[in-house]
């Protein structure tokens, strides 16, 4: 999917929705424990109840690598699932040295020898250039890297100082040099709140991936007022908020309802912001 496309995808819907398929045995409701596969049952009603308010799905690949054998059926059954217009990303956080993450690359990206081929997987830039370019040689794959993140320890590594700039905008100017805004995204937090007008002097363009609002207590409008583009440039995703609104048998439609909550006040900021 091409940046366009995405944006066409996101006035469409009138949404610029990431649902998080962090889908864990011991969270989802009970009465699926009954079916073969229950994981893949509780992500299929969830993409049927969502699909229509969202512009991505985001397994985090954590939640189905550690069940093994299955897991990895699940995470390649949940994929072609997801509707092909609908931006795929494979949260998985990868990043190694050139001949690993080839392989990393291969894993997520060729459907030949893995069976899936998401449009995007998250990265860790710690390592460097080779570390990210082996993701960059695929056609029409986007790289979504880490920049700043939502977690509580950001703060170890990603503000420190070097010389004129923290490290997190070091990531990001130095990043631009490996790819452009149509092939590139950003990991930035929903909990960073006013860091976005930072992030986007340095990368005005680039479309950036927004984990913590809901669950973890960003603000969708604050993260809005400063991060939002001429092309929207904003993919927020929710996770908890959404698949674990209820544990009972209507789940999926008290998953519905969280997404709505959120597509409709998606939709007023676009309109605000003239972007349909």
């Amino acid at each position: 999917m091409t940046k366009q496309q995405l944006f066409e995808q996101i006035q469409k819907k009138r949404s610029f929705l990431c649902v998080g398929l962090d889908s864990s045995l011991d969270k989802i409701p009970q009465h699926l424990l009954k079916y073969e596969n229950p994981i893949l049952e509780f992500n299929k009603q969830i993409i049927d109840a969502t699909k229509d308010l969202c512009v991505a799905y985001k397994p985090n690949t954590a939640f189905y690598e550690c069940y093994g054998k299955k897991g990895w059926e699940t995470l390649i059954e949940t994929w072609k699932y997801i509707p092909k217009d609908i931006f795929s990303i494979a949260d998985a956080k990868r990043g190694d040295i050139g001949n690993t993450s080839s392989m990393y690359a291969e894993t997520f990206f060729n459907e030949k020898s893995s069976e899936m081929s998401f449009d995007s997987v998250t990265v860790a830039p710690y390592m460097g250039s080779d570390s990210v370019m082996p993701f960059l040689t695929f056609k029409d794959k986007w790289v979504i890297l880490l920049a700043l993140t939502s977690n509580s320890g950001h703060s170890d590594f990603q503000l420190q100082q070097i010389a004129e700039e923290r490290l997190f905008e070091k990531v990001i100017k130095t990043a631009q040099q490996w790819a452009t805004d149509e092939q590139m995204m950003f990991v930035v937090g929903a909990t960073r709140g006013a860091a976005f007008g930072d992030v986007r002097k340095l990368a005005p363009d680039h479309f950036l991936l927004v984990p913590g609002v809901g669950a973890q207590g960003g603000d969708l409008r604050e993260v809005c007022k400063y991060g939002l583009n001429a092309q929207c440039g904003l993919l927020i995703n929710s996770s908890r908020g959404i698949i674990y609104a209820s544990q009972g048998i209507n789940f999926a439609e008290k998953a519905r309802e969280e997404a709505i909550k959120l597509q409709q006040e998606m939709e007023e900021i676009l309109v605000q912001a003239n972007l349909v």
